[in-house]
């Protein structure tokens, strides 16, 4: 009994949001007045926008790391050439 009316629930879960997600956004209207490029992402189910959303993300994040991964090599050959010039004197 208690089984039945699990599987009941989510079965009504499931179609509510399957109904829900199975239209076009409803941000979407009005789009044949917008720009080319917003009617070109609309055309596309928007998944590419968000794809391309975070691979810019992404490489912003290893264009960073890797400036920073270089400034601090520049910080401690200097620090290992001033220990150098510290300990010679």
């Amino acid at each position: 009994m208690k089984l039945s009316f699990i599987q009941e629930s989510t079965s009504a879960a499931v179609d509510s949001i399957s109904n829900s997600y199975s239209e076009r956004w409803e941000g979407l209207e009005g789009i044949e007045e917008s720009s080319s490029f917003i009617q070109f992402m609309g055309s596309n189910d928007l998944i590419f926008v968000v794809l391309g959303v975070s691979l810019i993300i992404w490489f912003v994040l290893i264009f960073y790391m890797i400036k920073i991964d270089r400034n601090l090599s520049k910080l401690e050959k200097k620090l290992e050439s001033e220990k150098e010039e510290i300990n010679e004197a």
